[in-house]
């Protein structure tokens, strides 16, 4: 239909134009609208025309891209157009970040982004980016809380009972961690710092190998996801003592918070939120929000993320953007003061 109709006006055109040639009167000022006419249909083609490349920073099965991909589906029905889903593992999380900072800000290139990015942001001054200058926040995705889980030998029934235990024992208390400069690391330099104690920290090359290690007693304690813990914590494997969000989390709604436990002001909530190139159009930012905010709320989409941990957010690009900086500031502050380097 709007070939038929553009395939009209431009022989509307040349009439136009014939006519003003040979001098037929306003034939040259019924030119310009009609092009104008012409150009309309293309300009207003809406986004999206093409498929989508939604890069995640980890490989499959994670968190994030559990996340990512329940999103996408659901962009893809709502706009007939297929997002694919592209796992780029590596360097904590920074290559794909990477590309997609080199990419077109033409919205046909998206990443999902975790909180442990706000904490490479100090730990890696050399990045190949700026997490705030060189991308466009769309919205934050999710919240989710750490549990404080320990391995059921641990003598300790509570957090106050765990603290007592550490002060009780310098450095005999060892918690694991996903690596050095790690999220699940910088939880628990800060649990030492505002419990006032002093634990041994044992970097492990990934989340799944300290989680190996805490159920078999290799190590005592571990800041783990809730998607990692849960089955092991349900099971008896695993003691959970806290979670670290403000409010209890719906996936173990009988575990106390950290506050709640006697840790005033310890809140650690790990996330996951969409960003686009900088410079991409802001009327494609808010079309991108709006749709994503949906899909999080869905029903389906709330219950897939509850399995996670995960309470979905749907903030506006500028409350995530300012998220983002408080994250940064927070997390450099805990990395100074505990003297954390990245390896």
């Amino acid at each position: 239909m709007v070939s038929s109709r553009s395939g009209a006006l431009r022989r509307a055109v040349s009439r136009a134009v014939a006519g003003a040639r040979v001098g037929v009167p306003g034939a040259a000022v019924a030119v310009l609208p009609l092009l104008v006419a012409i150009a309309a249909p293309a300009a207003a083609q809406p986004y999206p025309v093409k498929p989508i490349r939604l890069v995640i920073p980890f490989a499959p099965g994670g968190g994030t891209d559990i996340t990512g991909r329940a999103i996408a589906q659901r962009l893809s029905e709502a706009w007939g157009q297929a997002v694919v889903v592209d796992n780029r593992p590596g360097a904590n999380g920074t290559t794909a970040v990477e590309t997609v900072v080199k990419a077109p800000a033409d919205g046909y290139t998206l990443t999902m982004i975790t909180s442990s990015h706000s904490v490479n942001s100090t730990l890696f001054p050399k990045l190949g980016y700026d997490l705030l200058r060189d991308l466009a926040p769309i919205t934050q995705a999710t919240t989710q809380p750490y549990a404080l889980i320990v391995h059921p030998s641990v003598p300790a029934q509570s957090l106050k009972e765990l603290v007592a235990l550490a002060r009780a024992k310098p450095d005999a208390v060892n918690y694991g961690s996903s690596g050095n400069g790690g999220f699940s690391h910088l939880a628990g330099a800060m649990f030492a710092s505002q419990a006032g104690v002093r634990l041994t920290h044992v970097p492990y090359r990934g989340g799944s190998p300290a989680m190996t290690d805490v159920i078999s007693g290799q190590i005592q304690m571990l800041f783990s996801t809730i998607l990692q813990s849960s089955a092991h914590i349900k099971a008896g494997r695993l003691r959970a003592l806290a979670v670290t969000t403000q409010a209890r989390s719906r996936a173990l709604p009988e575990v106390p918070t950290m506050v709640e436990s006697g840790l005033p002001g310890y809140v650690v909530a790990g996330w996951y939120g969409m960003l686009a190139p900088a410079k991409t159009p802001r009327p494609v930012i808010d079309r991108l929000n709006r749709e994503v905010v949906r899909i999080l709320h869905l029903p389906e989409v709330v219950e897939r993320l509850a399995a996670d941990g995960s309470e979905p957010v749907g903030s506006t690009p500028e409350e995530f953007g300012a998220h983002i900086r408080a994250e940064i500031a927070r997390w450099r502050k805990v990395i100074q003061e505990a003297g954390i380097r990245g390896e």
